[in-house]
């Protein structure tokens, strides 16, 4: 019989104080992703940007991890080398990505000048910024995995889908903070570089506290040693073929991809979409997407000690999903011009935004073996990385092929103008998607016996 240690670091207070410090990882890296979310029309301003350009940026934010498979060997490394490596590994990362990204948007000479690649120019600003953002997104997403994994390995049967729900809100209140200043400190500073220099900053502080949770969780793994058996702590490649075959697995990576899809590209154009549909001005526009993190600081721990205490999951996911549904479809529709009923559907996004992810990702860490959640996660953020990488594109083709309607004038300077109706039923597509998704996990739940619909706590 394995010997147990009655009480370790995780069984103290001071898992709450690990929690802090990688959640601050995670709010730097959510900052510098939603940096340029609000500065789409700014962009197009100072940097002579177009929608396409944009959206290939944006975009890149997936590039390595879906074209390399990044995420996959991230997951690997995770399992096999431990949350300490990967996570100092991916913090570097993101240091550097954003660094590249800063020099090239604060250099204006790159603005003119014009980069050939397989045949095809682009502006030099826009190429070296999508390398910058691409190294970035291969640390972020990776740097969440293993925030995942040191949240299963800290709280695991006791608070788990709370302390996974409060990382989430912290993280977001990055996010938010990014839709909400951004836009703000750029027209202060007349240009889009500062926001970027400020992300930076906040970077390196995240690294940081990750450097500092390292050191706790050293000492929490000699605490655990002796309770650590080789099948528990050792993963084989051949785990992955366990992974692909498991039917839970796929149906919460889809539902990951559509739901993600269908909110964190929006969320790259909805200050645009403030602007063109509903006459916001520009330096104020990113405040209503705003709404949609910030509602999350105290929705998704809420919405994960109620997964902890009462259970049922998977009516979560299946109601979080009906709610986007509706929320895109009002924004769908040509009449709606009021900026009272976008704060409205910013705000029901925003509890959308909260109850899947919530609900998801415990539900994944319930499917999976604790050996396998980090390969297990990396391979469903993968999935996610192809709708994060492809939507974005996507939106912008259609935003300069079908959907301007005029110019507008901004700081003198000649802008288009869009009709956001196509765009916005893209984004209504994928949630009816993610509806028939939601609904045949609970379905597979009750034939496999996942337990979704049971508590955490028992």
């Amino acid at each position: 019989m394995t010997c147990r240690i009655e009480k370790t670091l995780r069984d103290t207070p001071l898992r709450w104080g690990v929690l802090l410090l990688v959640s601050f990882t995670m709010f730097a890296a959510y900052v510098a992703a939603d940096v340029f979310s609000p500065l789409k029309t700014l962009l197009e301003t100072y940097n002579h940007w177009n929608s396409l350009e944009y959206g290939w940026f944006s975009s890149s934010y997936s590039l390595f991890n879906v074209f390399l498979g990044m995420l996959i060997f991230g997951g690997i490394i995770l399992d096999k080398k431990g949350a300490r490596f990967c996570g100092i590994g991916s913090a570097l990362l993101m240091v550097a990505g954003i660094a590249l990204k800063y020099w090239a948007i604060s250099n204006p000479s790159l603005i003119d000048h014009q980069i050939t690649i397989f045949g095809t120019a682009y502006k030099a600003q826009v190429a070296w910024a999508v390398l910058g953002f691409s190294i970035f997104g291969v640390g972020a997403e990776v740097g969440g995995i293993t925030v995942s994994k040191i949240i299963v390995k800290w709280f695991k049967e006791r608070d788990m889908a709370m302390a996974m729900g409060l990382q989430l809100s912290l993280a977001r209140l990055g996010k938010g903070a990014a839709l909400l200043f951004s836009p703000m400190i750029a027209e202060a500073a007349g240009n889009v570089a500062r926001p970027v220099l400020l992300a930076l900053a906040l970077l390196v502080l995240g690294m940081l506290c990750f450097i500092i949770f390292s050191i706790y969780d050293k000492k929490l793994d000699r605490q655990l040693h002796e309770n650590l058996t080789d099948s528990e702590s050792s993963f084989s490649i051949k785990d992955i073929a366990s992974i692909i075959k498991n039917p839970g697995f796929w149906m919460i990576a889809i539902l990951c991809v559509l739901f993600y899809s269908a909110v964190s590209p929006f969320t790259k154009f909805a200050t645009d979409l403030m602007v063109n549909k509903f006459s916001v001005d520009a330096k104020w526009a990113g405040a209503i997407p705003a709404m949609i993190p910030f509602g999350c600081i105290i929705l998704s721990p809420l919405f994960g000690r109620i997964y902890d205490k009462a259970g049922h999951g998977a009516d979560l996911m299946i109601f979080g999903a009906c709610l986007i549904t509706l929320v895109h479809t009002v924004f769908a529709l040509p009449f709606v011009h009021s900026w009272i009923i976008a704060v409205v559907l910013m705000i029901l996004l925003g509890i959308g935004y909260a109850l899947v992810p919530a609900a998801m990702w415990p539900s994944l860490a319930r499917i999976m073996p604790e050996k396998q959640f980090g390969t297990a996660i990396a391979l469903t953020y993968y999935i996610q990385n192809i709708g994060l990488w492809g939507i974005p594109v996507l939106i912008g083709y259609l935003l300069d092929k079908y959907c301007i309607t005029g110019v507008r004038i901004t700081d003198g300077k000649e802008i288009p103008s869009y009709d956001y109706a196509l765009p916005m039923t893209v984004f209504v597509i994928i949630c009816m998607l993610a509806i028939i998704v939601a609904i045949a996990l609970k379905k597979l739940d009750r034939i496999k016996g996942y337990g979704l619909q049971m508590p955490n706590e028992r």
